[in-house]
């Protein structure tokens, strides 16, 4: 019992001290919560991903699987919604919005933290990594799937052409193919700023909080909250096991697929005008009940 109070306090309570902020910010003196998560997409993500690679120890093995592990947990928990949405019976913008909160986890501004506190740098590093591949699934499979077949390829691409992130990523891979020295006068900055990054993100989930609704399908917001909380981790150990991913990298992507229903869904139905009551719901539940499940995964995986 001490060492389930001991992680909630030391790794799940700072979470929610902040998020608490923001949702205050939003409540209180009417923050912005749209231009503080374009600060965090468009600056602090990319900086916060490119420091990480590139200042950590990762193997690029261990990256791939994880690029790897990422797709495949996506397309299991897919699968495993599809059927669920089947024997509920949702159909239309209610069902689709349903796949989208259950395939995609909050990977960046719960998760990260999450990771950051309860395992270290290097499990961080590989975070990073699946944050990024969930970004990329975010903006193209994600897109495919709220638009219901009506989005080209064309688009599918400039979205992920528009994702800073990626560049982050292609920028870090290049100097550790090359070796190449990055002057301090860049590291410097770009370190700065990926250190903003994870408190930002935890103020814009709260502030996302602050608008959520009262559910209008009560048992189809459930399952997909068992889904995301129960299935996706016990999914998760079975695929970081057949992927032979060890230490830090088992650590940090069982974590993240474990995470609740991410933020950037509630975007998408709102954009693609989808069920965003029934979305936003599914984040707030699962995002509120995730320090129950969480804390639990910490200590078996320590």
């Amino acid at each position: 019992m001490s060492l389930v109070l001991s992680i909630f306090l030391d790794d799940i309570a700072p979470i929610f001290a902040l998020a608490a902020v923001g949702f205050l910010l939003a409540r209180r003196a009417g923050a912005n919560v749209r231009t503080l998560s374009a600060v965090s997409f468009n600056a602090l993500s990319p900086c916060l991903v490119f420091d990480q690679l590139v200042t950590s120890r990762v193997g690029i093995s261990q990256s791939w699987r994880v690029v790897a592990f990422c797709v495949l947990i996506t397309a299991a928990i897919g699968v495993a919604a599809w059927a669920a949405a089947s024997v509920l019976r949702l159909a239309g913008a209610t069902r689709t919005s349903f796949l989208l909160v259950v395939m995609f986890s909050n990977s960046g501004n719960y998760a990260l933290p999450v990771v950051l506190f309860a395992f270290g740098n290097d499990a961080l590093a590989y975070a990073s990594v699946y944050f990024v591949t969930s970004a990329i699934l975010v903006y193209t499979f994600g897109v495919f799937v709220a638009a219901s077949g009506r989005a080209s390829t064309r688009l599918a691409l400039s979205r992920v052409v528009r994702v800073p992130a990626v560049w982050g990523t292609v920028a870090a891979v290049v100097v550790m193919a090359t070796g190449l020295s990055v002057p301090t006068a860049v590291m410097r900055p770009v370190g700065l700023l990926g250190d903003a990054a994870i408190p930002v993100m935890l103020l814009v989930l709260g502030m996302q909080l602050e608008r959520h609704t009262r559910p209008e399908h009560p048992t189809a917001v459930s399952t997909a909250v068992l889904l995301s909380l129960l299935i996706s981790p016990a999914l998760a150990f079975m695929l970081a096991s057949a992927l032979g991913l060890e230490g830090a990298a088992r650590q940090a992507t069982v974590i993240e697929a474990s995470m609740p229903a991410a933020v950037a869904t509630t975007v998408l139905s709102l954009e693609f005008d989808l069920d965003a009551n029934f979305t936003t719901s599914v984040v707030l539940f699962s995002t509120l009940l995730s320090p129950f499940t969480l804390v639990a995964l910490i200590a078996y995986l320590r």
